[in-house]
């Protein structure tokens, strides 16, 4: 599932976007796969990035309403092209007629733990300043969902 930057790399162009473009002779860097960061999106629509860091990328996930709140309520989680680990500080304004145009700020970041990964679930424990929880990634037909497992957020979130 994770570690190639082809698609992110052909969505940008690096002169003309704030975003990190690594080049593709670098090697990809290689974490202890725990790091994630939730971005807040001001795009066509708004939504949050979820990213999590395996293989050296950040796996990425579009979620239009947010990680779900409460235990079993799934959410629809658009599963999107891998993003570099530099991606996982990033905040700013990408320039209107780019890929992915509007504000990116971020809005919680932290660890988590794995507890599965597979290409189609994806089940982990979130760490955050704003977040804690266990959620689950998984693969509905042709999409993707999450859910919340366990108990509910904090009402403070």
């Amino acid at each position: 599932m994770p570690g190639d930057l082809t698609d992110y790399r052909r969505k940008r162009d690096a002169a003309r976007t704030p975003e990190p473009v690594p080049d593709s002779a670098e090697p990809l860097p290689h974490g202890d796969d725990d790091t994630f960061v939730i971005q807040e999106h001001h795009a066509r629509q708004l939504h949050w990035d979820v990213r999590l860091e395996r293989g050296g990328v950040l796996v990425s996930f579009a979620v239009p309403k947010g990680l779900p709140p409460e235990p079993n309520v799934i959410r629809m989680a658009v599963h999107t092209e891998d993003h570099p680990l530099e991606y996982a500080t990033f905040s700013g304004e990408i320039p209107k007629g780019e890929y992915g145009a509007g504000t990116m700020t971020i809005w919680d970041r932290g660890t988590y733990e794995t507890l599965k990964w597979k290409d189609d679930e994806v089940d982990v424990v979130l760490h955050g300043e704003r977040v804690e929880g266990r959620f689950t990634f998984f693969q509905r037909g042709e999409g993707w969902m999450v859910r919340r497992r366990g108990g509910p957020q904090d009402p403070a979130w």
